[in-house]
């Protein structure tokens, strides 16, 4: 084992410890593109899920066929037609989407089934389900386009999902449905994989796209992911953008996300399948790869309550042991938790800060100011520093300070201004570690 493979490897498992934790037990909806298959992905996305599986998520796995439908129809000299972003499935198609979707549910089972030694799978038991779990209805006639075999979700059997996913299985849906009277309903992957995460009241569905997610400027491709979109600003963007009728237009799995976020799933994410691992990336990380859309933002800036002191002292424990911080033991975080402002992000906490009054000097001292590697260079540092002005404020404070041996340049690029020790307050001035030699700046307030 080379030397710094453990200096790397350990740090990385605990920071992913958390993510462990919070996603056990829970619901995940993944929803893969027939594109996706046909580029070669299936194998390595199978390993990812099993990996998943072994955590003790709870999977359901649906899977597109567009173009494997395409390539189908192409075999038999059929054109395929499409009408509002949707296939017209006239009898040949039909024979040709339940052809294709036979042959991808083989393919898939059998991708869960390997197990070769020295791969994420080697002794994986991952039991795939599949049935008639879902009931449909015809599309009909819209704008005069007659959709024929092509369908909607009527209802999903979540009742019998929930049994199987809670045995341990993993259900697999094809984009199929059945009318009460026996009659086969082509329906799209999307509109499958939205409804059963609604019907389940998933905490998660998952899009693995030919899309990267959506960009922060839709007229530069180059521009950055835009990682994070609250429910409403999400909307927004649908409302201004054309009605998405390929799946390469940007709000075409973006308003399937929407969707299911209005229908209670708690996250709902846009991921690129060449990119790989995007899933494990995107669920493990802080920021992830592709975009997520929640109802709220998922980032709490947030006063600290005493379930915080575990998170605050695993954060500020590394920075106080290379000496950037002072460091301080439990019992006086519990004691003055009420001090701290945090924030969380899905249940970590990245960032804290406490501030200490002194009301005779009309100012208090800002301390622990600190944000994890992790999340470090997004502005986190900034938001604390205005919840904690904006705290003094409403204390009537006309000013805060701050003592550092290291960051003083970083305060003073936000207003600060250094001062000699000797203007702390006296009660201050009595704690004041002259051997540190820490630098005093001070903020005015007003």
């Amino acid at each position: 084992m080379s030397v710094v493979f453990p200096h790397t490897f350990v740090p990385w498992f605990r920071a992913v410890a958390p993510y462990i934790h919070a996603y056990r037990g829970k619901t995940f909806v993944v929803a893969v593109t027939g594109e996706m298959i046909a580029a070669g992905k299936l194998n390595a996305f199978v390993q990812d899920l099993s990996i998943l599986h072994a955590m003790g998520l709870k999977l359901v796995l649906v899977h597109g066929f567009r173009p494997q439908v395409n390539e189908q129809l192409a075999a038999k000299g059929h054109v395929s037609r499409f009408s509002h972003g949707r296939r017209i499935t006239d009898p040949v198609a039909l024979d040709a989407a339940q052809e294709a979707a036979g042959q991808l549910r083989f393919e898939i089972e059998a991708a869960f089934s390997q197990g070769l030694p020295n791969t994420p799978m080697a002794n994986a038991t991952v039991r795939v389900v599949s049935g008639n779990f879902l009931t449909a209805r015809p599309v009909g006639i819209v704008d005069g386009v007659d959709f024929q075999s092509s369908g909607l979700v009527r209802r999903v059997d979540h009742g019998a999902i929930r049994r199987a996913i809670d045995i341990g299985a993993l259900v697999l849906l094809s984009p199929f449905g059945f009318s009460p009277t026996g009659e086969a309903f082509n329906l799209s992957m999307e509109d499958v994989a939205t409804s059963t995460a609604v019907a389940l009241q998933a905490d998660k569905l998952v899009f693995m796209t030919e899309v990267p997610g959506i960009r922060e400027s839709l007229d530069d491709p180059e521009s950055p992911i835009d990682t994070e979109l609250a429910l409403l600003d999400a909307k927004r963007l649908l409302a201004q953008w054309p009605a998405p009728t390929k799946p390469t237009d940007p709000g075409f799995y973006l308003q399937h996300c929407v969707k299911a976020c209005e229908g209670g799933v708690e996250r709902s994410h846009i991921l690129p399948f060449a990119a790989d691992g995007s899933l494990l990336l995107e669920v493990f990380t802080h920021d992830g790869i592709g975009t997520m859309v929640v109802d709220e933002k998922l980032e709490s800036l947030r006063e600290a309550t005493p379930d915080d002191v575990g998170g605050i002292l695993q954060l500020i424990e590394p920075f106080e042991r290379d000496g950037t911080l002072v460091r301080r033991e439990r019992t006086e975080i519990e004691r003055d938790v009420d001090a701290y402002t945090v924030i969380e992000h899905d249940g970590i906490i990245f960032g804290c800060a406490a501030l200490y009054a002194y009301p005779e000097a009309r100012t208090a001292e800002m301390a622990a100011l600190t944000v994890s590697p992790l999340a470090q260079g997004q502005g986190d540092g900034e938001r604390m520093l205005k919840r904690i002005e904006h705290r003094a404020k409403a204390m009537g404070l006309e000013s805060i300070f701050v003592l550092t041996t290291r960051t003083m340049h970083w305060f003073i690029k936000r207003g600060f201004a250094q001062v000699d020790p000797d203007w702390l307050p006296e009660a201050r001035k009595r704690k004041y570690n002259w051997d540190r030699r820490s630098q005093v700046l001070v903020k005015r307030l007003f």
